[in-house]
Formats: structure tokens, sequence, C-alpha cells
């Protein structure tokens, strides 16, 4: 893989201010509505439901524009990786750390994204690891220390600890999704087309998961479980990840990520309003050092003079 090209460092436009403002309404207000997706239907059926909308209107929408359907293999590889990383396991990681993490908490973790996409720049493609990398780094791991080894280490059932893992495992799949799509946008694949295909194929892992789990085809037909079903079907899925990727083809992929440092702010006013969130000095701190750390990664050095 050749190298992307390094984040443009000029002031966002007005257009991409308001991408911006939207995207982290949009994907800061959906941890909610994903925990209130979880009980008596199985999370990857949940995810079923969800793509199965939503990757048919995609299609539409890309047909009613007139936009591109057809591509050649290579880029239906990369569709297929897109659909294993930013549009399956990604969801599926978080609905389960869903069952045992507060939603704004899981917010925090995936802000952690910003620190990941450069990391993992430098072990896929190759590029050189900054100070100001390692120095928001652990920044970033010190913040989280804080905000869960109290908890962990009182967690004798070991939820605590397993639902941070799933978050993290989460967080990564997002990172290497949303670094690999820049390549995307370098083959000038149409956001709308990379979405719709994504979501196929992120149907059909979630599709494999049920099946292979022997989860039941069911929905609950109530409205909390429907309303926040579609919510996430309009907002997060259709409208968050076109405007996401639409910013990593205007800004690159880093700069895009400096998005997910703003999402726990709406998330854990949520939380706090909705789940009775539970806030220590340790937890504010180490929230206040995981977004430091971000802002820090993602914030660009100055040149001299």
């Amino acid at each position: 893989m050749s190298a992307l090209p390094s984040p443009n460092d000029a002031p966002f436009a007005p257009v991409d201010l308001a991408l911006y403002a939207a995207a982290v309404f949009i994907f800061g207000s959906g941890w909610l509505p994903m925990k209130m997706q979880l009980g008596t239907i199985a999370p990857e059926v949940s995810a079923v439901w969800r793509f199965l909308v939503a990757a048919p209107v995609m299609f539409a929408i890309v047909a009613a524009t007139r936009g591109r359907l057809a591509f050649p293999l290579k880029d239906h590889a990369l569709f297929a990786f897109l659909g294993i990383t930013l549009f399956s396991m990604n969801f599926m990681f978080f609905y389960h750390a869903a069952y045992y993490l507060p939603s704004g908490l899981m917010s925090v973790i995936f802000s952690l994204t910003a620190v990941f996409i450069p990391l993992l720049s430098v072990v896929v493609l190759k590029l050189p690891l900054s100070p100001r990398v390692l120095l928001g780094t652990a920044a970033g791991v010190a913040g989280t220390a804080l905000i869960f080894v109290p908890t962990v280490a009182d967690d004798r059932g070991g939820e605590m600890g397993l639902g941070l893992a799933l978050a993290l495992g989460g967080t990564t799949c997002f990172a290497l999704g949303s670094l690999v799509s820049g390549f995307a946008a370098r083959r000038q694949v149409p956001v709308n087309s990379l979405t719709a295909w994504g979501l196929t194929y992120g149907l059909v892992v979630v599709l494999g998961i049920s099946l292979a789990t022997g989860a039941r085809f069911e929905l609950e037909w109530s409205t909390r479980y429907l309303g926040s079903l579609a919510y996430l079907i309009v907002m997060p899925t259709l409208l968050g990840f076109a405007i996401y990727l639409e910013l990593i083809r205007r800004i690159g992929a880093s700069r895009a990520g400096y998005g997910t440092v703003l999402f726990p702010l709406v998330a854990l006013a949520i939380s706090t309003a909705f789940e009775s969130f539970h806030w220590t000095l340790a937890a504010a701190l180490g929230i206040a050092l995981v977004l430091a750390g971000n802002l820090l990664v993602l914030t660009p050095a100055r040149r001299p003079a």
C-alpha cells in the first residue's frame, strides 16, 4: 500500500464545519439508542434489521442520483474490508459492550479512534511516529486507566473489563476502516456507492454471525425497540456514515477522526440525563486526559516561521 497524503492543515471551509458539527451530533447521540436495542433481540439480529433496511435505501439513492453501481473486483475487495471493519464488526463489538458499559463511557473509548488512526498508520503505512502521537497516546492510555481501573478492580465478575475489551475492539475496527476508506477516496469511489456496498458486505457478515450463533430472527414490537432501531438506521447508519466518509474525502482520515473527540461530550450529557451516569473525580480526570490526548494528536504542530 502506498501512503495516504498528509492531512490538509488548512482551516476548515464552512461546508466542512457544517458536516463536522452534524457528524458530532449524530454519532454522539447514537450511543443511548444502541443500548436501548438490548433486550429480547440478539444484537447481531438487530444489526441485520438495521442493514437490511439501510443497504437497499442506499442503493436506491445511488440509482436515483444516477450514481455508479458497477465496480471492478479490486474495489469490491476494498468494499468487503470496509464491510467487515466499518460496517459490521465495529457494530458487533459495541453492541455487546453495551451490556456492560454506560453509553457515555463507550463513547469515551470510541474517541480513542483519534489516537488509533495515527498509530495504525505507523503499522499499516509505515509512517513515522511523531512525539506528539506518543505523548497523546500516553495521555489516552492514562485517562482510560483512571476511568476503568478502579471499577475493574472491584469488578469480581469481570464484566466491566470485558466491556472495555469489546469497546477497544470496536474502536480498532472503526479506525482501520477509516484509514482504509482513504484509499477509496483516492480511487474516487463515490461516497454513496461506497456506503451502499459497504453496508451490503456488512449485512452479509452480521447475517453470517446470526446464523452461526443460532440467533432467532424476530422483532420486538415495542416503541422503545422500534424507535431506537429507526433512529439508528436513519441517523448514524445512513446519514452519519455518508457525512463521515465525505469528511474523510474532504479533510483526511486523521482530521475527520478529530470529531470522535467531541462525541463523548454529547454522549456523556445524554448518559447523565437518561442513565444516571455517576461522575467521580477519577472518571472526570480520566475523560479529560483522553480528550486532551486526542487533541494533542490531531492538532497540527506549528511550523517554524
